[in-house]
């Protein structure tokens, strides 16, 4: 009960913000939470859950409210290198980082 997305163009830095949010939380609450965070990531998130949800339901025929997330990794991905030119001739690199996102979903046990 997995979703993943590669290459996402924000940094990680960023992303964890939101990831740190959802962690260990019922999939209903964290769903209803990502849709009114301000946050560019909760966007990504919110689908990547709903993702995971539905691969959930489909493979393992789980419920989605006996759901929670599980584990939210979000590890560094390629950095993009760009240049500015800057006084005197001089060039100064910009790096544009992106993110890996890996979402894991696990069934609450209420017995």
């Amino acid at each position: 009960m997995k979703a993943s997305l590669k290459n996402y163009r924000q940094s990680p830095r960023k992303v964890r913000l939101v990831a740190d949010l959802i962690r260990g939380k019922q999939v209903e609450k964290v769903l209803t939470d990502l849709e009114y965070l301000p946050k560019r990531a909760s966007r990504i998130m919110k689908k990547l859950v709903e993702s995971a949800v539905a691969n959930a339901e489909h493979n393992f025929k789980v419920s989605p409210e006996d759901l929670y997330i599980k584990e939210v990794r979000v590890d560094k991905g390629i950095t993009l290198k760009r240049w500015r030119a800057r006084a005197r001739g001089v060039a100064k690199r910009i790096n544009k980082r992106t993110s890996h996102i890996i979402i894991t979903l696990g069934i609450k046990n209420d017995k």
